[in-house]
């Protein structure tokens, strides 16, 4: 496994003359070849490598928005993005057209599930769907495929492998998680990590030699917003106290990102405190089946049906999470949380559960706060402690800020992911 180094700005000017931050478009008709000879127009598209981006469609989570930062980035000189959409409706297929992505409708249906039983199903009855896919992937010269999701790894890894084209399999999930540790280390080419925490353990049957270590890519120049107007308008749209605790939940409903522990938080919260008011805020979507109604279920149980507010999905997202005074993320195992880099990169101060990814992304009272995983009083302390020492509050999110500026930008993240590309292809 290797972490990718990432260059400084002169370095990476001098390795990449066309660097990911300067404005994409078609390349000039003076634009030189593998010969050093000028090379026209069309000549230029030819010798772009065409990368195919499949997604299952639906529900939007962290790892489209990474993707598709990636995908507006390329260098539409040297790569050329297919865009597929397994689902043309929905959330994903809206977004796509709101950042101008032009998105086509895969030639096939996506597996259900993801790892060794999706895998199974396309060898028991995918024979059709793997002809179909490879000879599209042929069709279209695509010489890499870049998956970003678990039914999309399952999916497409075979076609891939076929149609001769190099298979990126972007991992943001578990690191035990089946498919990366039984297909990947077989099909993919390369396999790029969100985080160590993502990443395989060394091991016979492991990928983790053909793992690098890659942070999501987070548009760190639009964070100059205005937190007491964006504050203002929460308050306004939300009809409740100028003076209520705001504090902010982002992720889907599933059990992994811990939803029944932000709202026992509240709960603590109101216990503590009866007279403060307070608001709860859980932005997302259910995600695994019965989470919904088991934090509807909590919810009413503790009498917070006025207090805790399921938002739905909401984008943009910037102006809820400036305008909170806290995002709280008790996920557990999380591989590489956006949210947390999001609030960070707006100033809004984070308190994560101690686990997974959120050990690599935030440093204990230096730029948030770290909370044993599953312990709402916990949290709940914490965030008092917060709203009590408004200094110590002010300081972590300016630290954050600056160090998420720094570390985060979609730059470091197209070169290293281009430098991937780069060595698949030698």
């Amino acid at each position: 496994m290797s972490t990718t180094a990432v260059p400084t700005a002169d370095e990476r000017e001098e390795a990449a003359p066309s660097p990911a931050s300067e404005p994409r478009g078609p390349a000039t008709s003076e634009a030189l070849g593998a010969t050093g000879h000028p090379i026209s127009t069309a000549d230029q598209a030819r010798e772009r490598t065409v990368i195919c981006f499949p997604f299952a469609g639906g529900i939007i989570g962290g790892s489209h928005v990474s993707a598709i930062e990636l995908i507006r980035s390329l260098d539409r000189t040297r790569y050329e993005p297919l865009v597929l959409v397994h689902r043309d409706e929905g959330p994903l297929s809206e977004l796509l057209r709101a950042k101008g992505i032009n998105a086509e409708l895969a030639p096939i249906d996506a597996l259900s599930g993801s790892g060794l039983s999706a895998m199974a199903k396309m060898l028991r009855h995918g024979s059709r769907l793997v002809r179909s896919a490879t000879a599209f992937l042929r069709d279209r010269h695509v010489q890499i495929v870049h998956t970003n999701e678990g039914p999309m790894h399952a999916t497409w890894t075979l076609p891939a492998h076929f149609a001769g084209a190099r298979h990126i399999w972007h991992h943001r999930g578990n690191p035990r998680a089946t498919g990366l540790r039984y297909v990947a280390p077989f099909l993919a080419h390369r396999v790029i990590c969100v985080s160590r925490f993502a990443t395989p353990a060394p091991g016979f049957l492991s990928a983790n030699r053909k793992s690098s270590v890659v942070f999501s890519p987070f548009d760190t120049t639009n964070t100059a917003i205005d937190r007491q107007a964006a504050r203002a308008t929460v308050i306004d749209a939300l009809d409740v106290p100028a003076e209520a605790l705001i504090l902010t939940f982002i992720g889907h409903f599933a059990k992994r990102k811990r939803p029944l522990v932000f709202v026992d938080t509240i709960a603590a919260l109101r216990e503590a405190d009866p007279t403060r008011p307070i608001v709860g805020l859980m932005f997302g979507e259910e995600f695994e089946p019965g989470q919904q109604a088991l934090l509807e279920q909590r919810i009413d149980r503790l009498g917070l049906k006025n207090i805790v507010r399921l938002m739905g999905f909401r984008h943009p997202i910037e102006s809820w999470l400036a305008g909170s005074d806290m995002l709280v993320v008790p996920a557990v195992d999380e591989p590489f949380g956006r949210t947390l880099i999001e609030a960070m990169l707006l100033g809004t101060p984070v308190i994560a559960a101690a686990s997974g990814g959120n050990l690599e992304a935030i440093r204990d009272f230096e730029t948030g706060v770290l909370v044993p995983p599953d312990q709402p009083s916990e949290f709940a302390r914490q965030v008092g402690r917060l709203m009590v020492d408004t200094a110590l509050a002010r300081s972590i999110a300016a630290r954050a800020q600056t160090e998420s500026r720094a570390s985060f930008g979609i730059d470091r993240h197209v070169w290293a992911i281009s430098e991937i590309y780069r060595e698949s292809l030698a």
